[in-house]
Parts: structure tokens; C-alpha cells; sequence
């Protein structure tokens, strides 16, 4: 008896150029083998199929009745290999009608969505995109669970991720802001016990409403004065304007923010990890040509704005000298 894990499936090439030709020389001319090593071929299908497949006659070689069964179900079975084996189909952003999950933060929103709404828009009209709240605990458990497609964060929140595919997007800074007018820091400089005594505001998601730079301090045997906890960056240059709140951010969003409202940047005093922006996502999508696209933009237009934030550091540190 003939089972699947004893037969070997490479003869079934073989029974079909044999059943269409009707002939061991045009067969073996057919899949680019000697006519010795089709004859040995068809040895070993009648060993294993227990059946003559071709048989003599007058007019030349006949397929046999069970041969003749076999022939419809084989290209049937070597349509579906080819069909699992062959190349996917390219991937076509102007007719795609792809959804891609992103999780991240509004500040990712901020920094890099309008850039990345233009492009698609431009490129890909029909595609969603749809944003999520940030990754809460081990990002590898999200992008395990495949409910978003990649994770864009800080490498500082993220910590370790095993088994997951991870690209650097750009480097960013954290900086302090605060109104113009605050007493309390009247120039553009700021030392720790003047940061440590003002009142801050603090964007988190952590459920112990706590962030990065506590952590920090936290390692010192300090803490800072915390007001105001919120989950996002949308009132906070208001909120600003009119107290004497202090928001440590990413530098990126304090530029544009004091172009919104009267505030001043100033340097955080305490000594920072660095800070990495990263995008993660599951090693099952690494070769998906959609998410490889995907990807490939978010890789261009940060490192464009990388580039561009560089020469203009550049400029500055020139008009100082």
C-alpha cells in the first residue's frame, strides 16, 4: 500500500509529461531529461503506483485505465504546488486597497503623520491607515497577537524585543518648555533645584502616571513636582501660556509649539538616556511586499527630516562661529 510520506512527490511531474505524451523520448525531451533517466522515472512510478501507467499497443504507447483516472487529479495537485510556491503578486500602492494598523503616540502623529498622510495620498489614494493608542507592557505581545501591522515608539519605552523586527527611524531630543514670563525661570537656562521646585505637567499613558525622565530622577533618589497629567500633546501649549507649568518634550514638538503660544525652550539639567525612535513589527510580515512598502516610506521620511534637522544644527552652529 502507497502513502503519501513513501511516495515520492517529484514523480508526479513525471506522470503527467508521460500521460500528455503518450511517449518515454518526447516526456524525458519534456522535462530536460535523457531518455534513460525518464525510462528509470517511469520504473519508479510503476513500482510505486502498483500499475504498467504505459502499456504497448499498435499505434504506439497507451496510458492504462487507472493512469488515465490519474491524470486530471495530478495537474489539479501540481496547479495548486505551483500556485503555493510561485512568486506573490507585486504590490501596486496606486490600486492597493491595503489597511495597516500603526500603534504609537501622538507625538509620532505629530512628527511624522502629515508626512505620511501626503505620501499615501499621493501614491496609494485607496489604502487606510488607522492609529492606535500606543503599545501598554511588551510589544512583542501585540505584534504576536497580529493586531497592528507596526509599533512606532522611543527604543527607551520599548525596551528589549525578542524575536521582532525593529528598524531605527531617527534620533530626537527631549527638551523643557515653559511660558516666556515665568518668574520662576527668568532667563533661558534652567538648574535642577529650579526644576526640581516648579510644577510640571506630564503626558503619559502609564498607569502609575509616571514617565522617563522620573524614572531618571527616581535613580538619583529625586522627584519632580508632578500638577497635571495628561494623555496627550493637543492643549498643552495653552495650558502653558497661562501658568507656570513645566512640560519636558521632544524637541521636534517644542518648535513647533512655540510658534502656537509666548513659551521658551530650555535645556533639561539632568542627564538623559538616548533617545531613538524605532518602528517594530512581527518577523511573519518581514517578506510581505505591502508591508515592506509601508515600511520603506516611513524609513524615507524620517530620515529626511533627520537630514534636514542635521544641516540645520549645522547652519546655526556656523552663524555661531
Amino acid at each position: 500500500m502507497v502513502n503519501l510520506r513513501s511516495f515520492d512527490l517529484n514523480l508526479l511531474l513525471a506522470l503527467k509529461a508521460l500521460l500528455e505524451e503518450k511517449n518515454v523520448s518526447r516526456a524525458a525531451e519534456k522535462l530536460c531529461l535523457s531518455q534513460p533517466a525518464m525510462s528509470h522515472v517511469l520504473g519508479k512510478l510503476r513500482r510505486q503506483l502498483d500499475d504498467p501507467i504505459l502499456v504497448k499497443s499498435a499505434s504506439g504507447m497507451v496510458p492504462t485505465a487507472r493512469a488515465l483516472a490519474l491524470l486530471e487529479p495530478t495537474v489539479a495537485v501540481l496547479r495548486e504546488i505551483e500556485r503555493i510556491v510561485e512568486s506573490p503578486p507585486k504590490f501596486d500602492p496606486a490600486t492597493s486597497r491595503r489597511r495597516f494598523v500603526i500603534a504609537t503616540s501622538d507625538y509620532v502623529v505629530f512628527a511624522v503623520l502629515p508626512k505620511l498622510a501626503e505620501s499615501i495620498m499621493r501614491t496609494a489614494p485607496n489604502i487606510e491607515v488607522h492609529i492606535r493608542q500606543p503599545i501598554v507592557g511588551p510589544p512583542h505581545i501585540a505584534l504576536e497577537e497580529d493586531n497592528i501591522d507596526v509599533a512606532i515608539g522611543f527604543d527607551a519605552i520599548f525596551g528589549a524585543t525578542p524575536h521582532i523586527c525593529s528598524d531605527a527611524l531617527m534620533d530626537e531630543s527631549m527638551v523643557c518648555l515653559t511660558r516666556q514670563c515665568n518668574a520662576a525661570v527668568p532667563g533661558d537656562e534652567i538648574t535642577l533645584a529650579q526644576f526640581l521646585e516648579c510644577k510640571h505637567m506630564l503626558i503619559s499613558w502609564r498607569e502609575v502616571g509616571t514617565g522617563l525622565i522620573d524614572d531618571c530622577l527616581a535613580k538619583q533618589g529625586l522627584r519632580r513636582n508632578i500638577s497635571f497629567i495628561l494623555p496627550n500633546f493637543l492643549t498643552t501649549p495653552w495650558i502653558l501660556e497661562r501658568t507656570d507649568l513645566l512640560l519636558c518634550l521632544p524637541r521636534r514638538m517644542a518648535d513647533k509649539f512655540i510658534e502656537l503660544a509666548p513659551l521658551k525652550i530650555l535645556p533639561i539639567p539632568i542627564e538623559l538616556p538616548h533617545y531613538e525612535l524605532r518602528m517594530l513589527w512581527h518577523p511573519r510580515h518581514e517578506k510581505d511586499r505591502a508591508h515592506m512598502w509601508l515600511r520603506e516610506r516611513l524609513l524615507i521620511i524620517c530620515r529626511r527630516d533627520s537630514d534636514k534637522n542635521a544641516k540645520a544644527e549645522d547652519g546655526a552652529m556656523g552663524l555661531l562661529h
